[in-house]
């Protein structure tokens, strides 16, 4: 009983002393389920406790930009070069990948499993005029599908009610094309987490175009000085250690991996 009370003892004290700090992620990340496997290694390691903003890249990006947070993990590279070029930054450091994929009905009434790449199989859902969702809400991935419907040559707001912006994150978003049957350009890892895949698959990957790299932006304490720049500096060094890299690497869903650890050191 004693060594149970000194545990706990010691455990409340760790809780207690723990630093916190906040970092906005987008939902597909946090929909992966990788967030659940990484904060308590994390607290455990370092004593930080990670108060996650879970929202899409765009919003990330503004509360970076507002100083509400002190360091986001987003996945839209133009949009991140900017933020840093604009002085909300002082860099952004690649952590790791995975790849886009095409989530469509089993019964694939445009034919994109046999698409030579993405941008045909844009084309072939817009020449069919078969449902498809788009989470239209600034996100990295709805910035994704919208270079990807533009490299088509192809515009959303021409399209008629087959397509159908939500403004959601990206479970909500797979949710509604489950129940529309209807095409959708999801993370593989929000897809292979998703538990509501009604009659949908996937349909179509492995295009370059398709590439989704995370990266981590710490926000610049010239900019606000008071963001926690000394905890963002121990969370990076743990994002790119050899613990996170094990940790992101072996994390998979029936098998299959989910990310790829690419963090330089």
């Amino acid at each position: 009983m004693i060594r149970i009370l000194t545990f706990l003892a010691c455990l409340m004290g760790s809780i207690a002393t723990a630093e916190t700090m906040k970092m906005a992620v987008t939902t597909s990340f946090h929909n992966s389920g990788l967030s659940d496997v990484l904060l308590p290694a994390i607290l455990a390691d370092t004593g930080l406790e990670v108060q996650l903003l879970v929202v899409g890249t765009g919003q990330a990006l503004r509360l970076g930009e507002a100083g509400d947070v002190d360091a986001i993990l987003v996945h839209s590279r133009a949009a991140e070069e900017a933020f840093v070029a604009a002085g909300n930054a002082p860099y952004r450091r690649e952590i790791m990948y995975n790849d886009f994929v095409f989530i469509g009905p089993q019964a694939d009434p445009a034919k994109i499993d046999t698409a030579t790449d993405a941008t045909q199989a844009l084309q072939r859902i817009a020449a069919t005029q078969a449902a498809f969702v788009s989470r239209g809400d600034d996100s990295g991935t709805h910035k994704k599908e919208s270079a990807l419907w533009q490299a088509a040559g192809l515009v959303p707001v021409d399209f008629g009610d087959w397509y159908k912006a939500v403004g959601a994150g990206m479970g909500a978003s797979l949710n509604t094309a489950a129940g529309l049957d209807a095409y959708i350009l999801a993370d593989r890892a929000s897809w292979l987490n998703f538990g509501n895949k009604g009659t949908l698959a996937l349909l179509f990957a492995g295009d370059p175009a398709l590439f989704n790299q995370y990266a981590y932006l710490p926000i610049s304490k010239d900019r606000h000085a008071h963001v926690n720049a000394v905890a963002a500096l121990a969370l990076e060094d743990w994002l790119t250690g050899s613990k996170a890299e094990a940790l992101i690497n072996g994390y998979q869903i029936d098998g299959e991996g989910l990310f790829v650890f690419n963090a330089k050191r």
